[in-house]
């Protein structure tokens, strides 16, 4: 591949959301619009969230419909926000037309709106909201098939669509305190996977990642469940002629998570 053609193509990235509070993280937030002001303006947006897994894969509105509040218990602050970006008729006619075959059908979600593993973080990247968005769900969770949803996404990145992973690097809610504070110190758990998942993605070692619950350190206690790493091997897929250039632009803790994020082109 020339190096005009890599040059052209629009990064992809892996975001740790957090719950819907990661917006009072100032860092965070400032980080996140430092992503966004250091690319090029997507001509739309396709993000993946930890927080939508249906099978077989499925498109979400493809025109503004109400956002999804799906999480309880916060104060009502949180329950106000909106951020009303326009649909992507003619990306998901796109995505349907690159991923879609009898073995394996696309269906659509006319009314499921973006979960907060996607408006959340797009707030504070395009807070302008004038970017048509796609949420696609996750119709598994095995590593290898959504690294190859990835592969068949990548043409779109040579149309300015920004690939958009969304999960948390490490996710174990029920052993961290989240009744301390934000920046108490990480527990060990967290912080080796954080630092083995650096470390094999500046490797290129998609291997490793794919195969991480035998080979990260504490992955089952950093991922009991894999939702929030699962994002990641889309991203990883749709990037994998540029994952040279994968370089973190997140990083630290949130409640003894990892924050660690990466853009990859």
């Amino acid at each position: 591949m020339s190096d005009t053609l890599e040059i052209s193509r629009t990064p992809v990235l892996y975001l740790s959301h957090g719950a819907p509070p990661l917006a009072d993280d100032r860092q965070w937030t400032a980080e996140l619009a430092a992503i966004s002001a250091g690319m090029k303006k997507p001509t739309a947006i396709l993000i993946v969230s930890a927080h939508w897994e249906a099978a077989p894969l499925t498109l979400a509105a493809t025109e503004t419909v109400p956002l999804l509040y799906d999480f309880w218990g916060f104060p009502e602050r949180y329950y106000q926000v909106q951020y009303a970006a326009p649909g992507a008729p003619d990306l998901a006619a796109q995505v349907r037309k690159l991923l879609h075959s009898p073995a394996t059908p696309v269906y659509d979600d006319p009314n499921r709106g973006l979960d907060h593993g996607a408006y959340v973080p797009l707030k504070e990247m395009y807070p302008d909201a004038d970017i048509p968005v796609l949420q696609v769900s996750m119709p598994t969770l095995d590593p290898r098939e959504l690294f190859e949803i990835g592969r068949k996404l990548a043409p779109l990145r040579d149309q300015g669509v920004l690939i958009v992973g969304s999960g948390f690097t490490t996710h174990n809610l029920s052993a961290v305190n989240l009744g301390g504070p934000a920046d108490a110190a990480a527990p060990n758990w967290s912080i080796e996977f954080d630092d083995w998942a650096k470390r094999a993605l500046a490797a290129q070692d998609i291997d490793s990642l794919i195969d991480f619950l035998h080979k990260g350190p504490a992955a089952s206690i950093a991922h009991p469940r894999t939702e929030h790493f699962a994002p990641l091997f889309v991203s990883l897929g749709a990037s994998e002629d540029t994952l040279g250039k994968a370089e973190t632009v997140v990083d630290g803790f949130w409640y003894g998570l990892s924050k660690r994020s990466w853009q990859i082109g």
